[in-house]
């Protein structure tokens, strides 16, 4: 009968003299990265590992262990590449990174764009983020702020991203690889939203409520108790609150801000309707240049990965290897491909840094496409 103590220590003598190897084929490895970092040549050799792999699979025994030995030397592979890249950040080889680092971002004597109108959520983080200062406008969408930015007309643009409960603003993600802008910033607004009326109606007098579809979403408990009301989509919160205003019916109301309210001069019909007390926007904001200030924690990237099994654990490994914190991973669809994605990844981090440095130049070497959105 097999002895488990007696098996333990047969696999712990073979584990140490695996950790022996190992560390034995990592010497040897910042050899290799010597010669790369005085040729020039890339870290990345996939022609080369391809070959390895099949060769190491044809000598083992039966089909597990040669799956074993695939996924094995995939790894050690992954590893001495990792430790490659940090030999040449630490040699000086810099990546293609080209962000300017700047004491601070202006924010004021600039001109700043928000898609929809003044009460927006939007024009709130416009005006938490800069000071009074500035000049701002709005236009109609978030394709017209962007390009507001990208021609010159606007230095600054602030877009929602995010939302707490209702999750990503897909336009955006899709906006930003259109468009070679940078973000620059954030701004966190709560979620505040009251039911808006004119000045001589009541609750009892609605029949109608406008509100973008988030806003709509988001206070659907509050709305569950009124059946009666027919709810209407519009293209933000403050662009019904001016309908309302405009159209003079008190039996229509807004879902919008308290802000909204007093921009358009409505009347408070009901208050604390979110579904969720910790209701909050993430809003961005986007200029052409890109700079970044040097107290940012935040690098926000765009990348396309080979449509292969694994190479997305691949490009994420980068991430962990390098001890970054990952706060947030999107996906979206690449409409010229059929069923391949765009990954947008987030994780803490300065531009600066060495493990940032090293994480980038691992994903950009191994990705099909890496595009650094911003550090802010």
């Amino acid at each position: 009968m097999t002895d488990l103590q007696q098996c333990r220590q047969e696999i712990d003598k073979i584990d140490n003299e695996i950790l022996r190897l190992f560390e034995e084929r990592m010497k040897v490895c910042a050899d290799v990265a010597e010669y790369k970092i005085r040729t020039g040549k890339q870290v990345l050799d996939p022609a080369r590992e391809h070959e390895k792999i099949t060769t190491l699979k044809g000598k083992a025994h039966g089909e597990f262990n040669a799956l074993g030995v695939q996924e094995l030397f995939r790894q050690i592979m992954a590893i001495s590449r990792k430790r490659q890249y940090q030999l040449l950040t630490e040699n000086g080889v810099e990546s293609e990174e080209d962000f300017e680092m700047v004491d601070e971002l202006p924010r004021s004597g600039v001109t700043v764009v928000f898609q929809g109108v003044e009460g927006a959520y939007s024009y709130g983080a416009m005006r938490a983020y800069f000071e009074e200062d500035i000049r701002s406008y709005h236009v109609k969408t978030f394709r017209d702020a962007m390009e507001e930015v990208a021609c010159g007309k606007a230095d600054y643009a602030v877009l929602p991203i995010e939302n707490s409960t209702a999750g990503i603003v897909a336009d955006i993600y899709d906006l930003l690889t259109e468009y070679s802008l940078y973000i620059v910033g954030e701004q966190i607004i709560r979620v505040e939203h009251v039911l808006l009326g004119l000045p001589d109606a009541e609750e009892s007098d609605i029949r109608r409520v406008f509100s973008h579809p988030q806003g709509l979403a988001q206070c659907s408990q509050f709305l569950e108790e009124h059946r009666n009301w027919k709810k209407l989509e519009v293209s933000n919160t403050a662009a019904a609150a001016k309908k309302v205003r405009e159209e003079q019916d008190k039996s229509q109301a807004a879902i919008a801000s308290r802000d909204a309210g007093e921009v358009f001069g409505l009347k408070v019909l009901a208050e604390n309707i979110c579904r969720s007390g910790h209701n909050c926007t993430r809003f961005i904001i986007l200029g052409k240049h890109p700079v970044y200030e040097k107290n940012a924690g935040m690098v926000s990237t765009c990348f396309e990965a080979p449509h292969e099994s694994g190479t997305l654990y691949n490009m994420l490994s980068h991430i962990i290897y390098n001890g970054l914190n990952m706060t947030r991973i999107e996906s979206r669809p690449i409409p010229e491909r059929t069923w391949q994605y765009r990954f947008f990844v987030d994780f803490e981090g300065n531009l600066r840094d060495s493990a940032v440095k090293n994480a980038l130049r691992g994903i950009r070497a191994e990705a099909s496409a890496l595009r650094v959105l911003g550090n802010y």
